[in-house]
């Protein structure tokens, strides 16, 4: 969810969100290639927010 503090959630949560994220862009991706998106900025603020995801995963990582 991209509201909610990614700080405050379990490794294997910030992992699953981040699954999530990489599918759903994958699949718009996909769309974008077949259709073109009506709001192509769609894949810009999902590309950031997966970045956002791998950083604070490997924010907890390094805490370990």
């Amino acid at each position: 969810t991209l509201t909610q503090n990614k700080t405050d959630l379990a490794s294997t949560e910030l992992v699953t969100e981040l699954r999530r994220a990489l599918e759903k862009r994958a699949k718009l991706e996909f769309q974008h290639q077949v259709t073109p998106l009506k709001n192509p900025l769609e894949l810009r603020h999902l590309r950031r927010e997966i970045a956002r995801l791998k950083t604070h995963i490997r924010m907890k990582e390094a805490v370990k």
